[in-house]
């Protein structure tokens, strides 16, 4: 069930770009079968090799999107940001995930079932055009990293997962700090590293006055050098 403190209408600004498109009878249509699921911190959403049965929509909150490999180590694919879907392409695949989510900090998800999704898209070229647009984009980032995180080195994939932090969440009110603080396995994982080296680089980083680090908070001290560091590779 919504819980108070969302109300409906803020759930449906969060979904507005699946909304629009709709007339107003799957406009109510969608709004009878929507759920609020709020995750604690590090808790998984769903598992690879689970089947996929709701379409989500982060609210508020971070979100990572990883696949565990040899050895146990993770690699993380994907940050979710507010508001971004996912979950729904292993659905349109006619599989099982792949991949496995689990909440960064606390998060609150909307959840729409897929088979109301389906009917949706159906019904409506507009939204099928919508969703083939996000699984565009989401292809375009995904093969993009694929290739940095298999060609840089160290220092180059270090310096673009910092970017990336930075573009995907932004900073906080300094102008400097990232405002997502990471713990050094999920930074390692998310520029396919080890922990060990990972903690390295930031070092170096650090030294080098690139950054500045305090706990799991990075501030961004010269960022046109990380840019260029993240381009030499």
């Amino acid at each position: 069930m919504v819980k108070k403190d969302i109300t409906e209408s803020e759930i449906i600004e969060s979904i507005a770009d699946m909304w629009r498109p709709l007339n107003e009878e799957q406009r109510k249509f969608l709004a009878q079968h929507f759920t609020i699921q709020r995750y604690k911190k590090n808790e998984t959403i769903y598992c690879e090799g689970e089947t996929p049965t709701h379409l989500l929509c982060l609210i508020n909150g971070k979100v990572k999107v990883y696949k565990d490999g040899v050895g146990g180590r993770s690699q993380i694919i994907r940050v979710i940001k507010p508001v971004e879907y996912f979950g729904y392409r292993a659905y349109f695949a006619g599989g099982n995930f792949v991949t496995a989510a689990a909440a960064f900090e606390p998060s609150t998800i909307c959840m729409i079932p897929m088979d109301a999704v389906y009917k949706l898209v159906q019904e409506n070229n507009e939204l099928a055009l919508f969703f083939i647009k996000q699984l565009s984009i989401d292809l375009g980032i995904s093969d993009e990293r694929t290739v940095n995180l298999t060609q840089k080195h160290i220092r180059g994939r270090l310096a673009e997962s910092l970017l990336f932090l930075k573009d995907s969440y932004g900073l906080e009110e300094d102008g400097f700090t990232l405002s997502i603080y990471l713990s050094r396995e999920d930074l390692a994982n998310l520029s396919n590293m080890t922990t060990s080296n990972a903690i390295r680089t930031l070092s170096n980083f650090a030294t080098e006055k690139l950054i500045a680090i305090d706990g799991r908070k990075i501030k961004l001290i010269d960022e046109e050098k990380l840019k260029k560091i993240s381009k030499i590779g």
